[in-house]
C-alpha cells in the first residue's frame, strides 16, 4: 500500500477545523487527527467532524491511537504507538485499512515491517516538543532504517519547511508535521513544504 502523500499533517492543540481547512485548501492530502486530552467521546466527535472535511478535499483521513474511533466514523486507517493495541489485533479490526506504528529504534521498526504495518513513523528526527518521543535521531538515521525495512517510512519530530528536503532525501518517504505547520500561518506554512518537496 503506498502513502497517500509526501506530507502527514498531524493536527495539534488550536482551532481544529479552520487549521485543517487552511492545510487542505494549501494542498497536502493526507490528516491525522491526534489529540491526547480529550474524552474518547469527544475524540469520536471531533474525528467526525475532521472526516467529514477531508472527504470533501478527497484526502487520507487517519485517527491517532484509537481503531475503534477510525473504524466508527469511516477513516482511512489508524496510527499506533507502541503502547496502543497491537499491530496483529489492530489488522483483525481495520482489515485492508492502513495501519502506521511510531517506532523509535531500529528493533521496533523491523517488528512493525514484519508484523504488517503499511508504514512506520520513524523519530524524533531533530529536537520537539510536541511529543516526548526521546532524543533526536538525525536524519542520518534514516538511511540505516531504509536499509532495515522495505515499507514506506514517515520520519517525524521537529520538521519544518526548510530541513524537510534534506529529510527526505536521507531515506524517507514522507514527512509529519504538527508544530511545522500551525506555529504560524498553516496555509502558507503548507505550501512552503509543498514547494520544497516538490523540488526533490
Amino acid at each position: 500500500m503506498g502513502l497517500p502523500g509526501r506530507i502527514c499533517f498531524i493536527t495539534g492543540a488550536g482551532p481544529l477545523i479552520p487549521v485543517v481547512t487552511a492545510v487542505l485548501d494549501a494542498g497536502i492530502r493526507w490528516v491525522q487527527y491526534r489529540d491526547k486530552n480529550r474524552t474518547r467521546r469527544e475524540i469520536f466527535l471531533e474525528a467526525l467532524k475532521v472526516r467529514d472535511l477531508t472527504a470533501r478535499f478527497g484526502a487520507c483521513f487517519i485517527v491517532n491511537d484509537h481503531a475503534d474511533i477510525a473504524l466508527a466514523v469511516e477513516a482511512d486507517g489508524v496510527h499506533l504507538g507502541q503502547d496502543d493495541l497491537p499491530l496483529n489485533a489492530a489488522r483483525t479490526l481495520m482489515g485492508s485499512r492502513m495501519i502506521g506504528i511510531s517506532t523509535h529504534s531500529p528493533t521496533e521498526a523491523m517488528e512493525a515491517a514484519r508484523g504488517g504495518a503499511d508504514y512506520i513513523g520513524f523519530g524524533p528526527i531533530f529536537p520537539t516538543a510536541t511529543k516526548d518521543a526521546g532524543s533526536p535521531k538525525g536524519p542520518g538515521a534514516l538511511s540505516h532504517i531504509r536499509s532495515l525495512v522495505s515499507i514506506p517510512i514517515v520520519a517525524i519530530g521537529g520538521i519544518k519547511a526548510v530541513n524537510a528536503r534534506l529529510v527526505l532525501e536521507s531515506g524517507c518517504d514522507a514527512v509529519a508535521v504538527s508544530s511545522g505547520l500551525i506555529e504560524s500561518d498553516p496555509g502558507h506554512q503548507a505550501r512552503l513544504f509543498l514547494e520544497a518537496l516538490a523540488r526533490r
